[in-house]
């Protein structure tokens, strides 16, 4: 197949079913690379025809790298794919875009480009968040580099923030990639605490330091942005909590790293 598409995954067995319908038309090879799900998300995509991988978490950067590299080269005789679609499993194609996927990978036109010469497409990211959906926030339209040219893209970026990056030209399709992220304000706030980790670690590691002003001056202007200069308010009530979030995260990313670098240690004895 001239199409292998590469979907991370860990406890997702109720996204991946949605994830992997929206991918029903397409002549693709499913490679998914799961970090040791507790729930049934590798039967469920063994069960679909998914190649399946398990292994040890690297990082959201490192293991979109190697999804990257188990699609390029599937298993088995198959000659390699021309082009390689990165999903999370909280992603869902809808049918335009679905078409517009087809159209390039057999050879068609996507967004006004002729796919010779492009080496990846960008696809516009729509988040469904409490019940609605959130079209301003900085979060929509939010374009995302997904279809490459198998061989061609690589990953950057720090944390949780990974993102692919090719040499050559891009191109745009229509359509919508759309995203669940979050299952409610709980499962939100655990994420923030998991991203907000990784991400305070990596700049302790870098040797970067938060003082007073990140703290102070960082989280407001975060939260001004999205819900004024972003257009939050446009969104409601769930634009407010996006935004109010937003500013959360901020705050915790430098927390975390002043903690880290004022020490964790406990007080000598008699102190």
């Amino acid at each position: 197949m001239s199409l292998s598409v590469c979907i991370l995954t860990r406890d997702e067995e109720d996204n991946l079913p949605r994830c992997l319908a929206s991918l029903a038309g397409l002549p693709a090879h499913v490679v998914v690379l799961d970090s040791h799900s507790t729930d049934g998300t590798r039967a469920l995509a063994a069960a679909a025809g998914a190649e399946v991988h398990e292994e040890d978490w690297r990082g959201m950067a490192g293991q979109r790298a190697r999804v990257l590299e188990l699609a390029a080269t599937p298993a088995g005789a198959g000659p390699p794919p021309e082009w390689v679609l990165c999903l999370d499993a909280d992603e869902w194609l809808d049918p335009e875009l679905a078409a517009a996927v087809q159209a390039v990978v057999h050879g068609g036109r996507g967004a006004g480009a002729e796919a010779d010469g492009v080496e990846g497409y960008e696809l516009n990211r729509r988040t469904f968040y409490l019940g609605g959906w959130i079209d301003h926030c900085g979060w929509s339209p939010e374009w995302r580099l997904r279809l490459v040219r198998a061989g061609r893209a690589r990953v950057e970026g720090e944390g949780p923030h990974d993102r692919l990056v090719v040499g050559g030209r891009t191109g745009r399709l229509p359509g919508r990639l759309n995203h669940r992220p979050y299952r409610s304000l709980a499962a939100h706030l655990g994420k923030l605490d998991r991203y907000t980790d990784e991400m305070a670690q990596s700049r302790h590691a870098r040797g970067e330091h938060a003082g007073w002003g990140a703290l102070l001056c960082r989280p407001p202007g975060r939260f001004l942005r999205m819900y004024v200069l972003r257009l939050g308010f446009a969104d409601g009530w769930r634009g407010l909590v996006v935004s109010a979030m937003g500013a959360f995260y901020v705050f915790l990313k430098y927390a975390k790293l002043r903690e880290l670098q004022r020490g964790r240690a406990p007080p000598p004895p008699g102190a």
